[in-house]
């Protein structure tokens, strides 16, 4: 890998976060090797391992239509060693055996959404852009951002704007949704955005702006982003052989902290309360960490992918 392999993946519209910290982490075997990228996008960081590793066979999952569609000229280099598949990434086990796959060498998750999608007005994830309160991965979804607000009872709203958005005033906030939805729908982004900014210390004091935490909170319940995690990852100490790594990539503090529970459950001995004589619970280690700190972008990255600064990469190997 040189760095006209790297630049020349940021001629399209989507820009890989930590590019070469997931090549020199992940594809660390050379010769023939299975890979799947759970969350393959745009086909960015796909595309940057199937050139390092000209033998490797990739299996890319993705629930966006558009974002296949677009991996798919990303990585017609390498037509021949590549599966997409539009699914879930908390099926990969199952993609993985419609292909005759019993293990792999290699699992990505980069999650969170990409710039494409964030760009995109019709997608309504962004709180800058005046959309359709829409928020869906998939857009052939039922569940959009609209009907949430517009349906689910005040407690649940609270508890997604609380434990999602981790928002100070939850309470306040699902109220006024509650109340201002029986005189007028909620149906754009600007007007929950307005709400969201209207609310006095609605987060803590140098934290990300409001309506930045109350749409990840949304988004995060629109996609059931966090059950499609915790199940991903469960399948993939399964599916990867001895020898085989994951590397998740988080971009905020509940995804990262279900990935760093997991690997360090994952990497123990034995989960029993201390004290005990003997092990009970019958666990066994799976996982040894690569690092036991997450890895971040460089100040050279976040200087040129301003999306890149919160990204957080932990990567555990199968033993």
């Amino acid at each position: 890998m040189n760095e006209n392999d790297i630049s020349e993946n940021r001629k399209f519209e989507h820009i890989s976060v930590l590019p070469r910290e997931v090549l020199d982490l992940l594809i660390v075997k050379t010769g023939p090797m299975k890979v799947i990228d759970g969350t393959v996008g745009y086909g960015g960081h796909s595309s940057l391992i199937l050139k390092k590793n000209a033998e490797a066979v990739l299996l890319g999952i993705d629930r966006d239509g558009e974002a296949l569609a677009a991996a798919e000229k990303v990585l017609s280099f390498a037509m021949d060693r590549i599966h997409l598949v539009k699914d879930s990434f908390s099926n990969l086990a199952a993609c993985a055996a419609g292909l005759g796959w019993h293990s792999v060498d290699a699992i990505l998750l980069d999650l969170g959404v990409s710039s494409p999608q964030i760009d995109n007005p019709l997608r309504g994830f962004s709180y800058r852009l005046d959309c359709p309160l829409d928020m869906r991965m998939d857009v052939q979804s039922r569940e959009t951002a609209s009907r949430i607000l517009n349906t689910y009872p005040y407690e649940d709203l609270e508890r997604i704007f609380r434990e999602y958005g981790e928002i100070q005033k939850s309470r306040k906030l699902a109220d006024e949704i509650v109340r201002r939805r029986s005189e007028k729908e909620w149906t754009h982004t600007a007007e929950l955005a307005d709400l969201c900014n209207s609310i006095p210390g609605i987060v803590r004091r140098g934290g990300p702006p409001a309506p930045s935490l109350c749409f990840q909170a949304l988004r995060i319940e629109v996609n059931r982003e966090l059950e499609e995690l915790k199940k991903a990852l469960e399948d993939s100490v399964k599916l990867l052989a001895p020898g085989g790594r994951i590397a998740v990539i988080s971009f905020h503090s509940l995804e990262d902290r279900i990935v760093k529970q997991y690997f360090r459950m994952m990497a123990s001995y034995c989960l029993c309360p201390p004290g005990l004589p003997i092990c009970m619970c019958g666990h066994r280690q799976s996982f040894k960490l690569i690092a036991k700190k997450p890895v971040v972008a460089t100040e050279d990255e976040t200087r040129e992918n301003r999306r890149a600064a919160p990204a957080k990469l932990r990567v555990a190997e199968k033993i």
